[in-house]
């Protein structure tokens, strides 16, 4: 007889001799999701191989190391139970006096196994509506500090600010220090925002690595996007006599999980988010894994429980984001749950590149060398960028973009349409 794989409500020892682990496991499952059910008799597969040594006083034993070990006490229901023709004994609990420790430590269930808790994570713990606001309690080791780019998005937006901007837009502590999200968010930071690109599906060779940090956090952000979504070259498809544009990666996908990197990764651990560029895919990896709240099935659904909150109605209030949880979801409708590596400290997002569809692209410009087909990419995505915006996007100076500019107009790729000014850049091939 086979009951199955453990789970986070489910641990399965092969008899009391592991009473102490027991416990643990019953106290991690009761701070995850409230109740958890323990089974003495039962291999870590399932396979029901029954208690040994049963006798009079072997429930009352179990009793008593669980009233010794679990803090606060819980009063689980025992009992034997004939499964098969093995007996076993099963132990429940339910509880909502959450944290409970075992032994005097705070464990949490994540998958099958019991994790003890750092000092922030039992925090987390406490408040089940989600993680608390460090970034919000945390004061900057930076206090001179300015929001000319996070005020001036704001008027772009409608919104009227006052004297009052900081205070309400939480960039202060309790004694009015500046915090660590007025930090991310200043028109200086020390900020590292990379995106990298290496040769090949690993990481051995490294092609080109970009920061675009040191900013407020909300532009760092926006020319990521603009990054990706310059390079994210389109194929004219004639399939079934309609003409329909290709894209080698899907960018909705991306920007979804971009946002989603920024806004809920564990800022307090100061290891921002990065994107790495890979023949094969593109990878969005963010520091700190799930919210200690929000359980795998919960994620995928799309519910939240962000880990900053303050940060997210930033987010929120200048339409980086919305409230619909709709991101996760778009992501495995399109790519699958595999797209998505999930582990205690990290959270991983595979976005496949059409690497078929990259390498007629590349085909296509044998004649230009890698800079200038940067920056032709760049003017596909916006005809009208100039030499400073070319220059901003791709890190070079505006002497050597009118270089390559100069280049690409010799080689019939582009000419000029109108003045300087107001004109425009035509693709010619």
């Amino acid at each position: 007889m086979n009951l199955g794989l453990e789970s986070e409500t489910l641990e399965f020892k092969k008899s009391t001799s592991e009473i102490n682990a027991g416990v643990i496991s019953l106290a991690s499952m009761l701070n995850k999701h409230g109740e958890g059910t323990l089974y003495f008799g039962v291999k870590n597969n399932g396979d029901v191989i029954g208690q040994k040594d049963l006798n009079e006083n072997t429930l009352r034993d179990v009793s008593q190391k669980i009233a010794e070990g679990i803090n606060p006490q819980i009063i689980p229901t025992i009992s034997l139970e004939l499964i098969g023709d093995k007996m076993v004994i099963k132990v429940y609990a339910k509880g909502n006096n959450i944290p409970y420790s075992a032994f005097g430590k705070y464990y949490s269930r994540s998958f099958d196994e019991d994790k003890q808790l750092s000092v922030d994570m039992l925090r987390a713990l406490i408040n089940r509506d989600g993680e608390p606001d460090f970034i919000v309690d945390k004061v900057s080791s930076n206090q001179d500090l300015t929001f000319k780019m996070l005020k001036g998005l704001y008027l772009i937006n409608n919104i009227t600010i006052n004297d009052k901007f900081e205070d309400n837009l939480g960039l202060r502590t309790s004694d009015g220090k500046y915090n660590l999200m007025a930090n991310m968010l200043a028109d200086k930071n020390d900020l590292s925002i990379k995106v990298v690109t290496f040769a090949g599906t690993d990481k051995t060779v490294m092609l080109k690595r970009t920061d675009y940090g040191g900013k407020c956090l909300l532009l760092s952000v926006d020319n990521v996007l603009e990054y990706m979504e310059s390079i994210n070259e389109t194929k004219v498809s004639h399939e079934n006599f309609q003409r329909e544009d290709v894209k080698y990666f899907d960018f909705n996908c991306f920007k979804e999980a971009w946002i989603n990197a920024c806004v809920h990764t564990r800022w307090t651990e100061e290891i921002p988010p990065a994107v790495y560029i890979f023949d094969d895919r593109i990878e969005i990896v963010s520091n700190g894994g799930l919210p200690s709240a929000l359980t795998i099935e919960d994620f995928f659904e799309g519910i939240s429980k962000p880990v900053n909150k303050k940060l997210l109605k930033i987010f929120n209030d200048l339409e980086y984001t919305d409230q619909t949880g709709h991101g996760i979801p778009l992501i495995v409708e399109k790519y699958g749950k595999e797209a998505f590596y999930i582990s205690e400290h990290t959270i991983i997002v595979k976005i496949p590149i059409d690497k078929t569809l990259l390498e007629e692209i590349q085909s296509n410009n044998e004649d230009l060398n890698e800079i200038e087909e940067k920056i032709l990419l760049y003017l596909k995505s916006n005809p009208k960028y100039t030499i400073c915006d070319l220059a901003d996007l791709s890190k070079f100076s505006k002497s050597y973009i009118n270089k390559v500019i100069k280049s690409l107009k010799n080689k019939k790729y582009i000419e000029r349409v109108g003045a300087d000014k107001n004109g425009y850049w035509k693709i010619l091939k």
